[in-house]
Order: structure tokens, then C-alpha cells, then sequence
């Protein structure tokens, strides 16, 4: 039997450094492949733990284990991730960045500061518990081709494969310590693509003696949206977005060639690649027919997050017997994408989402320059990351 108070008595010790550590890496933010200062900050953290860890997997990454008794009974992975956006901070905090341009507007620093009180708890608990506790702190979640993937070239689990692997991710429109799970498909694939259309500049009062490629790249954009509305399975999940075009002509200069950065997301790997070859046909063929040309790109991005179902059961059940019932909710597939997704295709792996809205404030969107989450859902993430894992190697 888990002694739940004992751990929850053990977060409220540690809570007042957990929020001293979630503010000072707010405070100096880094963005992806460039977290030094954040991974000297967590390996300091780790260093007054006791616990041993290397950080020379990939980058700035750190991982390590905290071992209870009988240690190859069986192994439990907590990840969270590092890296921050960039973004200029606009919440007026005053922890707010002082890295200019770079916040952690994703809630990774929640992730890490909770990360590092579970593992205090754990390390407190190590004789109360069977088996292995690995911990992964991991850089670039935010840019491909993620870290999570270069982690597991590079060998992260060569060594030792855990049985599992789980995370959280703030999410600001669900109440403080409210939780949101779901089994099965979670979060959607994501690629990025990049489409150059050529064609013949000239005049613009001479359109006759130009092949345009603006009209061509206007004409590829709204034939795109076919995808999703002809072509994709009314029941899969599709998103198609144009979110750049440069043509940089002028009133009377029509250019030479137009680019376009687009994204694609969706639920199902066959799907996922009929996509980029829909995307070459129809780019290619409206390009043609308007006598243009037009090269495109696939930057294959992470693959969809899936819960493993049975572990994912087993998951929803502890963390309604940590918090309740009541504050456990059914969760929606998201369009919104995760590098997590990798390791859940070598390892089962459960993803949910915790609560950080702060009461009677407005619900400022991740990724928003005024993004903050509530402190107090670390007294929620931390206690669950910690309940989890010893449930899993009860």
C-alpha cells in the first residue's frame, strides 16, 4: 500500500523550492539545442538530490535512475522536456525573461521543476519500492527533429529499456490540478512543408509576358484545402495551413517566384504519406498548368501520440485514486503536436494533460506571449508523477 499522504506531505515540504525552480528557469529561458544554463541548473538540482544522472546523451540532455530495492524488478521513465519558445514575454511577471525573445510560453518549466520534486520524493521513498525510477530531462521539443528521437539514436535506452513512459503538459484551460486523459490516439502528427513557386517575372501592366507565380501559388493554396475537404476520410482527423507567403515583388513588379510554408497534421501514418504526395500532385500540376513550376519540401516532423491503452486504464485509475474522481476528465484528440510520440513507439506510453488556469484570470493560450500557469498545479504534477511511478512498480 502507497502511503498517499506520505507524499503528498513530502511535495508540500519541497514546494517552496519547486516554485523557487520553476521562476528562476522562466526567468532564463532557452530555446531548443541551446538549454546549457537550464541543463547546469537541473544537473545542480540533481547533484543536491544525490542521485546519480548523465548528461551526455544528446545535446544538453540529462537522464538517470533512482533505484529502490530488487532494481531489475521492473522500470518506470518520467520525461519532461526543456526547451523554451521564441516568443517575447509580455505578462509582467516579475520572474518574467530576461533572455529577450525567449520565453517558456510552452510551460517546460513546469515540467522540469515538477520533474525534479518527484524525483526528491522518490529518492525519499527508494526503500518503500521495487524496481527502477528513470528520470529524463529532454532538450529540443520544440524544433525537429525533436529531441526525444535524438535521444533514443543516440542511445538512451541501450542500456536499459523501461516497461513505460510517462509525462504531463500544462494545459491552461483545464482548473488547477484537473487532469485530462484519454486512451488511444492523443495528438496529432505534424509535418512542415515548403513550397517555391518559379515562374517569369516582369511588369505588371504586362501580365501577357509573364508566367505569374503569384496567381499560380493563390491558385495552389485553395486547390491544398481539397485535401482535407475531398480527399481525407470525413472520420480522420486532417489540418492543412498556409501560414507564409513571401512574393517579394512590388504595385507593378511581379516576382520571379513566391514561398509558401504550410503544415499538415493528422491521425494515421498510410494517410500522413498519402498527404505529402497529394501536396507534390497538386502543387505541381497547378504550378504546370499556369506555366510555373513549383519545388516542394517535406520536413517530416513527429509522429501522433498514442496511449497505450491498458497502461493508460491503469493511469487514469491512480490518478483518480491521488485526486479524485471529480477532477479527472475524458480528454480530446488535439491537433497540437509532441515529440513524445517517438517514445511511445518503442515503449508504452501515457501522455495527459494537468490543469494550470489561475483563477479569475483570463485563459492565455500556450505558446501566447502572456502565457502563466498556476504554481499550485506543481503541488498536483509533482505528488502524481511521484504516485504513478510507485503505483506502476507496486
Amino acid at each position: 500500500m502507497i502511503d498517499i499522504d506520505c507524499i503528498k506531505n513530502l511535495v508540500n515540504l519541497y514546494f517552496s523550492d519547486t516554485v523557487q525552480l520553476r521562476r528562476y528557469l522562466h526567468q532564463h529561458p532557452e530555446l531548443s539545442k541551446k538549454e546549457k544554463l537550464t541543463s547546469q541548473t537541473i544537473c545542480n538540482e540533481l547533484d543536491k538530490i544525490g542521485v546519480k544522472y548523465r548528461n551526455d546523451i544528446y545535446g544538453y540532455g540529462i537522464y538517470g535512475f533512482i533505484e529502490g530495492k530488487n532494481p531489475d524488478k521492473a522500470c518506470i521513465a518520467l520525461r519532461a522536456d526543456m526547451d523554451a519558445l521564441p516568443i517575447k514575454e509580455e505578462t509582467s511577471l516579475p520572474f518574467a525573461s530576461v533572455n529577450d525573445g525567449v520565453m517558456h510560453a510552452c510551460g517546460h518549466d513546469m515540467h522540469m521543476s515538477s520533474l525534479v520534486c518527484a524525483i526528491k520524493v522518490l529518492n525519499q521513498m527508494k526503500d518503500r519500492f521495487s524496481g527502477r525510477v528513470m528520470f529524463i530531462f529532454q532538450p529540443s521539443e520544440e524544433e525537429y527533429p525533436g529531441g526525444a528521437v535524438s535521444m533514443i539514436r543516440n542511445g538512451i535506452f541501450n542500456t536499459l529499456k523501461p516497461d513505460a513512459v510517462m509525462a504531463f503538459h500544462c494545459t491552461p484551460e483545464l482548473p488547477c490540478g484537473h487532469v485530462a486523459v484519454r486512451e488511444g490516439k492523443m495528438m496529432a502528427s505534424t509535418d512542415e512543408i515548403y513550397i517555391t513557386v518559379k515562374g517569369r517575372g516582369g511588369h505588371g501592366a504586362t501580365p501577357h509576358l509573364n508566367a505569374d507565380p503569384v496567381v499560380a501559388a493563390c491558385q495552389i493554396v485553395t486547390s491544398l484545402q481539397t485535401i482535407v475537404s475531398r480527399n481525407a476520410n470525413p472520420t480522420m482527423p486532417t489540418t492543412f495551413s498556409v501560414g507564409r507567403m513571401i512574393a517579394e515583388g512590388r504595385t507593378n513588379i511581379i516576382p520571379d517566384e513566391v514561398k509558401m510554408d504550410c503544415i499538415i497534421r493528422t491521425f494515421d501514418e498510410d494517410w500522413r504519406k498519402q498527404c505529402h504526395n497529394l501536396i507534390r500532385q497538386i502543387s505541381e500540376n497547378t504550378a504546370k498548368a499556369l506555366g510555373c513550376t513549383a519545388d516542394v519540401f517535406v520536413d517530416n516532423g513527429y509522429p501522433f501520440v498514442y496511449n497505450n491503452p491498458e497502461l493508460t486504464r491503469k493511469v487514469t485509475k491512480d490518478i483518480k485514486e491521488y485526486i479524485g474522481s471529480d477532477m479527472v476528465h475524458p480528454a480530446d484528440m488535439r491537433m497540437t503536436a509532441e515529440d513524445f510520440a517517438y517514445f511511445g513507439q518503442i515503449i508504452p506510453a501515457c501522455y495527459f494533460r494537468l490543469g494550470t488556469h489561475i483563477e479569475n484570470e483570463p485563459v492565455y493560450n500556450l505558446h501566447s506571449s502572456k502565457f502563466n500557469a498556476n504554481e499550485e498545479a506543481l503541488r498536483y504534477s509533482a505528488g502524481l508523477e511521484a504516485y504513478l511511478a510507485l503505483k506502476f512498480l507496486q
